[in-house]
């Protein structure tokens, strides 16, 4: 599904929240997989039973990954992704947690190009129970009404 939205369309504000998803062993090995990341906080339950967290805690990287993947809807052909700042892990991620996430517009300014403007949209990830796990800020590049 399409949905033109211009620049001066978003509304400081505005929040959209997801469903939910719970965070699996298999997504932990797999993301280890793709990166290489087989740390043993991830991938070895015996050690880490002799830390604090006492389990094993789902890459910081998965974790956005998935909530940048949960929270991409409607493709928007007038505004295109221009990065993220501010991102940071906040609590682990343990397997069988399920996250929600919520995009609240928090910021609208000018781009340098007159024919653009810059949205930002604070993201943010909670567990079951309501704990925030992860926080970035996505930049939008838009295209302002012709």
């Amino acid at each position: 599904m399409f949905v033109d939205q211009f620049f001066e369309d978003y509304a400081i504000g505005t929040t959209r929240t997801t469903l939910g998803r719970t965070i699996t062993e298999t997504d932990i090995v797999l993301h280890a997989g793709q990166t290489g990341d087989f740390y043993p906080h991830h991938m070895d339950a015996e050690w880490c039973q002799t830390q604090p967290f006492g389990q094993r805690i789902a890459h910081g990287t998965l974790i956005f990954s998935v909530a940048v993947g949960m929270t991409a809807g409607a493709i928007n052909p007038q505004a295109f992704s221009y990065g993220y700042d501010a991102i940071r892990f906040i609590k682990p991620v343990f397997i069988g947690d399920t996250l929600t996430c919520t995009v609240t517009i928090s910021d609208k300014r000018e781009h340098k190009k007159p024919e653009f403007g810059m949205v930002v949209e604070h993201l943010t990830a909670t567990n079951q129970r309501t704990e925030t796990v992860l926080a970035a800020d996505h930049l939008l590049l838009c295209h302002r009404r012709p």
